[in-house]
């Protein structure tokens, strides 16, 4: 009795990272009782004319549609695995980034407006990702805080201290 009483002592002081994280999918970080948004995801520029791309590319970043979203306050503090696409906030000569906004879908924040800040999550990493294709989608691993967040490209719902990225592949 008291063997078992010290292994159920033992899991419960089990520190947060030692648990598998709960999958979390980016619908889930919208409130059951949020009004239904919309997402603008008009292209920029028209990429048949390249020359009219790359002015576009240096014009300012498309307004955020809903730059203070309701978020889902019960996501604080769990831990948690997110795919998404990685949106680089700085990049180091090496070609890492450690301060990054993880997407649902490829090109929010750059080629179409961000999407509503309920679906973006500002991440820091003291490892970082090397950022050799900006269309590979990640998993995203770490505690969820929910906490707003102001960028230079979009304002984020969430933030997240990431414990592990890696290359997000379907399951076979």
């Amino acid at each position: 009795m008291r063997r078992a009483l010290l292994v159920l002592l033992w899991m419960l002081t089990l520190p947060a990272w030692a648990a598998e994280p709960r999958d979390l999918s980016w619908q889930e970080m919208i409130p059951p009782d949020a009004p239904v948004e919309v997402p603008n995801m008009t292209p920029l520029h028209d990429l048949s004319n390249m020359a009219d791309a790359l002015s576009a590319e240096a014009a300012p970043a498309a307004k955020q549609d809903l730059p203070n979203a309701p978020v889902v306050a019960t996501l604080n503090d769990q831990h948690i695995r997110l795919p998404g696409y990685i949106v680089p906030l700085e990049v180091s000569e090496e070609g890492r980034t450690t301060e990054f906004l993880l997407v649902p879908y490829f090109g929010a924040c750059i080629h179409v407006p961000p999407p509503p800040s309920n679906q973006i999550v500002h991440v820091r990493s003291e490892i970082g990702v090397k950022l050799e294709e900006l269309y590979q989608p990640y998993w995203i691993e770490g505690q969820m805080q929910v906490k707003p967040s102001t960028s230079e490209l979009a304002d984020a719902g969430y933030q997240m201290d990431a414990e592990k990225i890696y290359v997000y592949e379907l399951p076979q």
